[in-house]
C-alpha cells in the first residue's frame, strides 16, 4: 500500500509540474522544438531544473543496496544501440514535433478535457494495441526482450 500511495504522489506531483511548466500546452512544446522559427528556450529551464532536482536522489540511490519501497532497483541491462531503438526514437520524435505532445504530458493533459489530447491518447493507445497484436512473424525481429 506504501508504494502505491508513494506513486500516486509522485505522479501528482510530475502532473503539477507539467501543468506549471506548461509541457501540457503543445504551442509551447512545438515553439521550444521550432529552432529555425520563433523558438522559445524556457522549457529548457525546465528541463535543467528537472536534472538539477533529480540528481541529488540518482546520488542517494546509488549508495543503497535496496530502494526504499521496492525490494531492487529496477535498472536496463542493455546498452546497445540497435535499429528498433533508433526507429522508435525517431518516431516518438517526428510525433512530439508535429503534434506537440508526448505521452506523459499528454496523460496529464487529459483532465483540462480537451478534445485534440483525447484524440491523440486514443490514437496512442490505438498504435499500442495495434503492434501488441501484430503477429509475432512480424515483431520478432523488433523485439527488445
Amino acid at each position: 500500500m506504501t508504494s502505491i500511495l508513494s506513486s500516486l504522489f509522485a505522479g501528482t506531483i510530475f502532473g503539477v509540474g507539467l501543468a506549471i511548466s506548461q509541457m501540457m500546452n503543445p504551442a509551447k512544446v512545438i515553439a521550444f522544438l521550432d529552432f529555425a522559427g520563433d523558438w522559445d528556450p524556457t522549457l529548457a529551464f525546465v528541463m535543467g531544473g528537472a536534472v538539477l532536482a533529480a540528481a541529488p536522489g540518482f546520488a542517494m540511490a546509488k549508495k543503497r543496496n535496496t530502494p526504499l519501497l521496492n525490494g531492487q532497483f529496477q535498472i536496463p541491462t542493455r546498452r546497445d544501440i540497435d535499429t528498433p531503438l533508433v526507429l522508435g526514437a525517431a518516431v516518438f520524435g517526428v510525433g512530439w514535433g508535429l503534434v506537440g505532445f508526448c505521452p506523459g504530458p499528454a496523460i496529464a493533459a487529459l483532465g483540462a478535457g480537451m478534445w485534440e489530447v483525447m484524440v491523440f491518447v486514443a490514437a496512442m493507445l490505438g498504435g499500442m494495441l495495434f503492434y501488441r497484436n501484430l503477429p509475432s512473424r512480424w515483431t520478432s525481429r523488433w523485439s527488445r526482450r
